[in-house]
């Protein structure tokens, strides 16, 4: 089983930032919701926590604070392209320190909080917004989970 151990101290944040990035990416591409949606990505995290046992790597990955620095960026645009390569540039650590099983429960993961950031705040009556939904797809094809 691989664990945090498996992974420079580097490398496990690239991994550790992937899933909050996906979220801010979710909630940065329609307006409105914020809290609601922030709120939705960290009761993903605990739901996922709750399946505990399931995955080492995984446990380890949702029992770290999500982190990430939205800050840094100067545009939503900024922020989704970074937060993309995040993920391509985890699940490329994923691919080689990780098992076939693990990846795709780290993608599945991420794209479950995804989903439940983008259903926390309905937009014009809709329960996703054709933004969020864009950015969705955006998310898994960086994943690598196409059809997922």
């Amino acid at each position: 089983m691989t664990n945090k151990a498996s992974f420079s101290p580097e490398e496990w944040k690239v991994v550790l930032e992937g899933p909050p990035a996906a979220g801010l990416i979710v909630i940065t591409a329609a307006h409105g919701g914020t809290f609601r949606e922030t709120f939705a990505m960290s009761k993903a995290y605990a739901e996922a926590r709750a399946e505990h046992g399931e995955s080492e790597l995984l446990d380890e990955i949702v029992s770290a604070k999500p982190k990430a620095d939205h800050t840094r960026y100067h545009s939503a645009d900024e922020l989704r392209d970074s937060g993309l390569g995040h993920l391509r540039d985890a699940v490329a650590l994923l691919e080689s320190k990780a098992t076939a099983e693990e990846r795709d429960d780290y993608r599945r993961f991420v794209i479950t909080l995804a989903n439940k950031v983008a259903a926390a705040h309905q937009e014009h009556g809709q329960s996703v917004s054709p933004a969020e939904a864009a950015a969705i797809e955006q998310i898994t094809e960086a994943l690598g989970a196409a059809g997922s």
